[in-house]
């Protein structure tokens, strides 16, 4: 049966890339995609950028899973946690700066350094008695998200049009004009983080026991999150930097794979790293053909998705707490 799933989502992964390829604001038939005349808009356009929704979509399905899992939360997810704004303070920071002229890897390291630090402080202002109330984890997360979006608006009062152009058409998510570099600098780390959560599914199995359980079992809770939580917030800035902030990627698919599987994560985890990808992937499609030739933030797109589904859950919560 696991055997028949994986199989499964080869096929979506290779379907969804091929028809990735052949739409855009140039149509190219499935059946001329190997021809001469189109290999520069396939090699060098369209391929990367493709590669870069699969492993964006991906490491923020698979950040969102985790988070969800240590908090015990079903709401959280790294926008709702403060990452998301961290990473992009981070990167703006570094563009402002202009250290990001001067030094190539300034934008990753700051939004990986100012979204491990968002994270952290979110998790201290919500956690009551060691436990970081569902309630509490909103709450904290929308007032950090506002203050660093605050600083955000602040420095864009002071750079240049340009850099203020940038950065709107950046936040608002998009992969345009990604190349086989960035594929090469983003791809790795995600893939060496991604494998090693994998490997952790055991103690976030024994996280979904309780703190008190898991402590009895052995586990260093405290540890282990400060830990998990510096690994997703180096994947979501890693997302950031690369795609601008997309929201509700890791909200939704983790909830959609353990309505299908349920909550083992030895099977959340890998599926919805791979759905997430295929996710972004037919999200960026549609951002690309839905207003031809123009083309829609891919952040807007996830947006109209996500949004509903989380209010969604915000009624469900209400309900099931009363």
């Amino acid at each position: 049966m696991k055997k028949n799933r994986y199989i499964l989502l080869v096929i979506l992964i290779i379907f969804s890339f091929f028809i990735s390829l052949s739409f855009g604001s140039v149509k190219i038939p499935l059946n001329e995609i190997l021809k001469d005349k189109y290999i520069d808009i396939l090699v060098f356009m369209r391929a990367p950028r493709i590669l870069a929704a699969f492993f964006i979509g991906g490491a923020l399905a698979i950040s969102g899973a985790t988070i969800q899992n240590i908090f015990q939360n079903p709401m959280a997810d790294p926008g709702i946690l403060g990452i998301s704004s961290g990473a992009s303070l981070g990167a703006i920071l570094a563009i402002a700066s202009g250290f990001s002229t001067t030094f190539g890897f300034s934008i990753p390291a700051m939004a990986i350094f100012f979204a491990f630090a968002s994270s952290i402080l979110v998790y201290k202002l919500a956690t009551v008695k060691g436990k970081a109330q569902t309630l509490s984890l909103i709450l904290s997360g929308i007032a950090i998200n506002l203050f660093l979006g605050a600083i955000n608006s602040f420095i864009l009062l002071n750079i240049s049009e340009s850099q203020i152009k940038e950065y709107i058409f950046w936040s608002l998510g998009s992969l345009s004009g990604k190349s086989w570099e960035y594929i090469v600098i983003m791809s790795i780390p995600i893939t060496i983080l991604t494998i090693f959560l994998f490997r952790k599914y055991k103690e976030l199995n024994i996280i979904l026991l309780g703190d008190e359980n898991a402590i009895s079992l052995g586990l260093d809770v405290v540890k282990f999150r400060k830990n998990i939580l510096f690994l997703i917030s180096i994947l979501t800035a890693l997302a950031v930097c690369i795609g601008g902030n997309i929201g509700f990627v890791g909200l939704v698919i983790p909830h959609i794979i353990r309505a299908l599987v349920g909550g083992n994560n030895r099977d959340v985890l890998p599926l919805s790293f791979f759905f997430g990808g295929i996710f972004l992937m037919n999200t960026d499609l549609i951002s690309r053909v839905v207003l031809a030739p123009k083309e829609v933030s891919i952040g807007v797109i996830t947006s109209l998705i996500g949004a509903p589904y989380f209010i969604y859950l915000l009624v469900k919560y209400k309900k099931e707490s009363f």
